[in-house]
């Protein structure tokens, strides 16, 4: 079983909020780099407009989406207007 977590952004978020997005960046990337580097997230991303749409990611568990929400620098600071995790049980097909 893997976890998705999903970001949502704030609708009613003025340019200074981008902004601190932007400063706050590295710290994330660093964060994101150590769990990727454990092999605790799959794959992450930003959705078309990140901006309107937020991001999300996959996780090896629930308990790895949750530790990593937890010390996230954008959820920390509180640049995320809400987060969810779902548990998610996916069908995968073989590579052709």
């Amino acid at each position: 079983m893997y976890a998705v977590s999903f970001y949502d952004t704030d609708p009613d978020a003025g340019p200074e909020h981008f902004q601190k997005l932007i400063d706050t960046y590295p710290r994330h990337r660093a964060y994101l780099d150590e769990f990727a580097a454990a092999g605790e997230v799959l794959m992450i991303g930003t959705f078309g407009d990140p901006v309107t749409e937020g991001s999300m990611a996959i996780f090896r568990s629930r308990e790895a989406a949750e530790r990593f929400r937890e010390s996230d620098p954008f959820w920390t600071e509180g640049l995320v207007h809400r987060s969810r995790i779902l548990d998610w049980d996916p069908l995968v097909f073989a590579e052709a």
